[in-house]
C-alpha cells in the first residue's frame, strides 16, 4: 500500500511506482548532466529503479505538485540497518521551495521505520546547496572510502535513533 507523507504545503510526498519511472530518470539526468557526466552506476539505477533499488530492499520517494513529479530521492539498502540516500533531485523550476528538505525528512523517517540505524550519502563539494541541506538534516562528514561514483568527494552519515 502506498504511503503518503504529510507536508506543510501543496507538495505531496508519495512512494514510487512504475508510473513515475520516467520522471525519476529525467529529474536525476537533468542535474547530473548539468554538473557532471552520467556514469554507469547512474544509468543502471535510473533505467531500472525497480530492479536496482526497490527489489533489493530500497525505497524511492517522489514529490508531486498538482500531481506532477517535481522531485525525488532514493534509499539504497546497503547491509543490515544501513541505507544510502541517493538520487535526490528537484526540478529547477521548483527549487527553493523546501522540496529537498521534505524529501530528505520523509526518507529519513522511512529508513527509521524500516529499522535503519544509519543513513549515509556520497556527494560532491561543488553541490554546496545540497551539502547545506544534508547538514540541516543532521548528516555529518566522515572519511570517504572508494565509491562507485567518480564524482564523489565527500561522504556524510546520519546515525538514527529507533522509531518510536
Amino acid at each position: 500500500m502506498a504511503q503518503h507523507y504529510s507536508t506543510p504545503s501543496a507538495i505531496q510526498i508519495v512512494d514510487f511506482n512504475l508510473f513515475y519511472g520516467q520522471a525519476f530518470y529525467d529529474l536525476n539526468h537533468e542535474w547530473i548532466s548539468k554538473y557532471f557526466v552520467m556514469e554507469d552506476a547512474d544509468v543502471k539505477s535510473l533505467s531500472d529503479p525497480q530492479g536496482y533499488i526497490i527489489n533489493k530492499g530500497g525505497h524511492i520517494l517522489m514529490a508531486l505538485f498538482n500531481g506532477e513529479p517535481v522531485g525525488t530521492c532514493a534509499l539504497l539498502k546497503d547491509g543490515e540497518g544501513v541505507f544510502e540516500l541517493a538520487k535526490m533531485a528537484v526540478a529547477p523550476k521548483m527549487q527553493g521551495m523546501k522540496i529537498g528538505k521534505m524529501l530528505g525528512e520523509a526518507a529519513i523517517d522511512w529508513a527509521r521505520r524500516a529499522g535503519a540505524h544509519k543513513v549515509y550519502l556520497v556527494s560532491n563539494r561543488r553541490l554546496q546547496t545540497a551539502l547545506n541541506l544534508y547538514e540541516r538534516l543532521g548528516f555529518v562528514e566522515v572519511p570517504l572510502p572508494a565509491s562507485i561514483y567518480e564524482r564523489a568527494d565527500i561522504k556524510m552519515e546520519l546515525e538514527l535513533q529507533p522509531a518510536k
